[in-house]
């Protein structure tokens, strides 16, 4: 890796008020969770080792990641390592109950070979610390950084979304003062899907920072109407997650619209299958990017950190070859012009930044 790419990935930015600080490229731990394929121990520790030695240094995880089996492979490649080097970042929402039934390392919720627990949902005051004092345990380290409360909402709970929001109103976000007040830890938040959970968290709590997957993208930038703006009002961090919107941004379209068998498995976005629409929009950024001589991925993963709002991008990876394919996409240069012609082509929000050539 050159010496100007290792530069790109480890530029700082401090997460809202607080004295932390997080390398512009994070990794996330869902693929080495299992999400959609079984990842092995020793594939899960070269990832990580990739990501270290390309400057890397926030490292993203949750208990419900293969039901603790991601918090197990982050701990243990990284519980060796200096610990102030590093900015851990886990998850707090689910308790996860052993499961001692006869499938219990079958195939669920997206996981290809769980470890055998039961994800049980718990926002109160005492869920939030329990969850945090067994994710201290599984991962063998002293000190969390950041630990964001994981999947609040209506998007994960409906019906159920305000039995759950009034948990977390009564008592999980007094955990997370208590916890940060303590030392503990030293940033709090949000890990969502959804936007509108982060509004109302930055109402009732004072957060940090928000994990957001998917909400600010190449594909989607609603978030700059109120989200993004509030963000900077109140200095909250945004770490962007699924910057791919699930792996169509990572693949492209083009290439596979005479294949509907491989379409059908590649086209996700947001977890399911794209939508007409979305396909053909992706084929329109495809193509300017094509155009300009730059791969969509590039795009894709480049995009969000543009704005100031952003302290960093987590990228998954479920092998090291994959974490270098992302490296190398984060990295590449990318000329101006290309994001005047999505501009002009009216494939990018007019009020987004983006970045310098």
């Amino acid at each position: 890796m050159n010496a100007g790419a290792q530069q790109a990935v480890g530029v700082r930015r401090r997460v809202g008020r607080t004295s932390l600080a997080v390398t512009a490229l994070g990794l996330g731990s869902a693929g080495l969770g299992g999400l959609y394929r079984d990842v092995s121990e020793a594939d899960a520790r070269a990832t990580i080792d990739a990501a270290w030695e390309a400057g890397v240094r926030l490292f993203d995880t949750a208990p419900y990641y293969g039901y603790t089996k991601a918090e197990h492979y982050v701990g243990a490649a990284l519980r060796e390592r200096e610990r102030d080097a590093y900015v851990l970042s886990t998850k707090a929402g689910r308790l996860m109950a052993p499961n001692r039934g006869d499938g219990a390392r079958a195939p669920r919720d997206g996981w290809a070979h769980p470890l055998p627990f039961e994800p049980v949902y718990d926002y109160t005051y005492d869920g939030i610390l329990r969850s945090f004092d067994d994710s201290l345990q599984r991962l063998g380290v002293a000190r969390i950084d950041i630990l964001l409360v994981h999947d609040i909402g209506a998007l994960t709970h409906g019906e159920q979304s305000a039995h759950y929001w009034r948990q977390l109103s009564e008592g999980g976000f007094k955990a997370l003062d208590e916890l940060r007040s303590s030392g503990a830890v030293r940033a709090v938040g949000l890990g969502v899907n959804e936007a509108a959970a982060v509004l109302d968290a930055m109402r009732e709590c004072e957060i940090d920072c928000a994990l957001l997957a998917g909400r600010y993208t190449l594909l989607e930038q609603q978030t700059l109407d109120a989200l993004l703006p509030e963000c900077e009002r109140r200095s909250v961090s945004i770490f962007v997650g699924g910057a791919f919107n699930s792996g169509i941004l990572a693949r492209g379209v083009r290439h596979l619209r005479e294949s509907p068998a491989a379409a059908s498995s590649a086209l996700k976005f947001n977890y399911g299958q794209a939508p007409e629409a979305v396909v053909e929009r992706v084929a329109r950024i495809e193509a300017v990017c094509e155009a300009h001589g730059v791969a969509l991925p590039s795009a894709a993963l480049q995009f969000p950190y543009a704005h100031c709002a952003v302290s960093s991008v987590l990228t998954g990876a479920s092998s090291a070859s994959e974490f270098e394919q992302n490296l190398r996409a984060f990295t590449a240069p990318i000329p101006g012009a290309l994001w005047e012609t999505l501009r002009a082509e009216g494939l990018l929000d007019p009020r987004a930044p983006v970045p310098s050539a």
